[in-house]
């Protein structure tokens, strides 16, 4: 075996190991594995790149991934608007600033104070930006979280905002997964890889310790400790709000969606009696915001699955009885999407209907009172920047066909102002959006929304691709997919995004519909869209292509192997697909809430019938299946993807493999690789639904 990745677990093989052929690709990155990854690279390389689309492709997504006349995305720090930036010049990324009102403006005055690309240079390492968590209340000092090549697991390094340079001497972590807040400006709170015995077994840390400046990691002292078995690991977290309430907290991620929270106090941390789904979101004026995924009862009150309330940070500090004040509770179509708190105020977006709303709510003498947000409707709506500094936000509204834009909202006088503006990308003048709803197995209305030209002949002949995602609460909402609008729309193609259950788009009880043995419903929402558009005439299998990553890998494995007459081309992106060793394989015992376990007989039988690695049937005729993924995934892993191509290969089917060799489970080490991974399956798509290049 190559030697682990600091934060991958080394498994022994288990009873279903030993009939499978191709257990040595599990080898992340050991020669054997790697020199096969190469071959098979090489030979699909040779095909796409050579179709004559490819280099338009490449050049269109390279043109709209580098344009610098893109929304600079903002983060309140120390003051000031910050912007990680990445253009043709800077592939990787420079950080840099302005002040709020050199933002608002056309051309903003930019300072950089980081060159991710010269520090990789310099350094010999490909620096991928990970985020930064910075000391209150001034937010000068920082750690940044740097990734080599994109791996979830990162250094961390204390930066000096004052005068851009790393601080001789300061906090330097090596590379772990691992999560860190600050206690004070000379002790973090660290939950890391600490040696043998503190990783949980999906790759996380369990134990969590203070690392005083100048200490050896040695020298740290354990604060508290979760167990080896859990499924996720331990988070530390700061809740500070604008009035100077502060305190600190750790969350133990027992499962993937259920957590326990303690209080850190002098004397040891305290557990608090929340709920097990629920997650602490900020704090506002000494109240303490928290989101539910189950019914919380607690205090005479009942606070309902998938709503935000509050509780007093007093009340936990004394231990006494938590009486929860409802802020926010969605009806049967609507879902709760974030949840931001500003200086004095609460910023709540919602899903109605899979369309995005907003609303500020605002404590009183007589309880909480909302406003909502007037922003453009038929779009999704999220919050991307606020602080407890100000009441200042910034807010990003999209849709399908209107470029997005970027609004900036006083929470204390919520009237939006527009900011920022994306310029169109693709020529989006003859295309409509629409809204329809099929019918799944059990009778539910799946919704789903069509792009398409508005001439075009509703006789099944226009090729579309469908998208859906289907797992862990995620909603999918409208959104401006730039690159797909130039390659795809703008070509005559059309676009469905599918709103199936497993995601969040009506709340909890959407996503828990399909959990663990109930999954095949999601997988049978997903072929009623299909059925529903082809009964419409909007196209018809010959004509239609599917693609999703992740999570929406695995469903594009079940539905490659449950419906192959139903598309002619499956691109299946960073996927799990080896359903029955799945927990084996880097984060995957992580996802057990969600997938069910092969230690569980009835959850064991349920895997083994719909994991796609295993259900591949030889003289069926599949699709040509189009299978991505990245060396550097430590968390889902390129090891399902390869299996899954191995053995397609045994049994003499078709199908494409590629496996860049950065960029983690987002493939985001550069703009480059993300225009080349578009570029290249979208001229997969080409190939199938649109024919030979002319």
């Amino acid at each position: 075996m190559a030697a682990m990745q600091p934060g991958m677990i080394a498994h022994a093989q288990s009873p279903d190991a030993v009939d499978d052929p191709y257990i040595w690709l599990e080898d992340w990155s050991g020669p054997k594995s790697m020199a096969w990854v190469e071959a098979e690279n090489k030979r699909t390389l040779q095909r796409l790149q050579a179709d004559p689309r490819y280099k338009t492709y490449y050049a269109e997504a390279l043109t709209i991934a580098a344009a610098k006349d893109r929304i600079p995305y903002p983060a309140l720090l120390n003051g000031r608007i910050f912007n990680l930036w990445r253009d043709a010049a800077h592939p990787q990324g420079i950080w840099r600033h302005t002040d709020t009102a050199g933002y608002a403006s056309a051309d903003p005055e930019w300072t950089t104070i980081l060159d991710l690309d010269a520090l990789s240079k310099a350094e010999g390492r490909k620096w991928v930006w990970k985020g930064a968590s910075c000391l209150d209340p001034d937010e000068r000092l920082c750690l940044l979280r740097l990734s080599d090549g994109g791996e979830d697991a990162v250094t961390l390094r204390e930066f000096d905002l004052e005068n851009g340079k790393f601080v001789e001497g300061g906090f330097t972590l090596s590379t772990s997964k691992q999560n860190e807040a600050w206690l004070d400006r000379d002790t973090l709170l660290i939950a890391r890889d600490w040696g043998a015995g503190t990783m949980t077994t999906s790759g996380y840390p369990f134990v969590l310790k203070t690392l005083k400046r100048g200490q050896p990691l040695s020298a740290a002292r354990e604060v508290y400790r979760g167990e080896a078995g859990d499924q996720v690991g331990v988070w530390p977290f700061i809740l500070s709000d604008g009035q100077g309430n502060r305190a600190a907290f750790v969350r133990r991620g027992t499962t993937f969606f259920t957590n326990e929270t303690f209080l850190i106090t002098p004397q040891g941390a305290k557990k608090l009696p929340l709920p097990p789904k629920s997650n602490i979101q900020g704090m506002v004026d000494g109240h303490v915001l928290i989101q539910t995924s189950e019914v919380w009862e607690t205090g005479g009150v009942t606070v309902p699955a998938g709503a935000v309330a509050t509780v007093t940070l007093r009340d936990i500090e004394n231990g006494g009885a938590l009486v929860p004040t409802i802020l926010f509770a969605p009806n049967a179509r609507q879902s709760v999407d974030g949840v931001t708190a500003t200086r004095t105020r609460v910023i709540v977006a919602i899903n109605d209907n899979v369309r995005g709303r907003a609303l500020v709510f605002t404590p009183g003498a007589k309880g909480w009172t909302s406003t909502p947000l007037k922003l453009p409707d038929n779009a999704s709506i999220g919050v991307v920047a606020a602080t407890d500094k100000s009441d200042l936000a910034y807010v990003n509204v999209t849709g399908f066909l209107d470029p997005t834009t970027l609004w900036s909202v006083d929470a204390a006088n919520p009237a939006p102002r527009q900011v920022k503006a994306l310029p169109a990308k693709f020529d989006a003048t003859n295309h409509i959006v629409e809204q329809f709803e099929a019918v799944s197995t059990d009778g539910t209305k799946i919704p789903y929304f069509i792009v398409h030209r508005k001439d075009i002949v509703r006789d099944g002949s226009t090729p579309t691709l469908m998208t859906a995602y289907g797992g862990f609460e995620v909603a999918n909402t409208p959104s401006y997919g730039a690159i797909t609008g130039k390659l795809w729309l703008e070509r005559g193609g059309s676009y469905v995004l599918a709103n199936i259950r497993g995601g969040g788009e009506f709340g909890p009880a959407w996503h828990q519909a399909g959990l663990k043995t109930k999954r095949q419903i999601i997988y049978d929402d997903f072929a009623a869209v299909a059925k529903d558009i082809f009964a419409r005439k909007l196209s018809s299998p010959k004509t239609f292509g599917i693609y999703g990553g992740s999570n929406g890998g695995l469903l594009m494995g079940v539905e490659f192997n449950q419906h192959p007459d139903l598309w002619n081309a499956v691109a299946i992106q960073v996927p799990l697909l080896d359903m029955i060793r799945y927990e084996q394989i880097a984060a995957g015992a992580s996802w057990v809430d969600e997938y069910g376990s092969v230690s569980v007989p009835a959850e064991k039988a349920f895997l083994e019938k719909i994991s796609p690695y295993a259900n591949i049937r030889k003289g069926v005729a599949y699709p040509e299946p189009y299978i991505w993924t990245t060396t550097k995934d430590d968390r889902v892993g390129p090891q399902h993807a390869r299996k899954f191509a191995a053995r397609l290969k045994e049994y003499g089917l078709p199908y494409l493999f590629y496996e860049d060799t950065a960029g983690g489970h987002s493939g985001d080490a550069d703009i480059e690789q993300g225009a080349r991974l578009q570029a290249l399956q979208m001229t997969y798509f080409a190939e199938k639904l649109l024919g030979p290049a002319k």
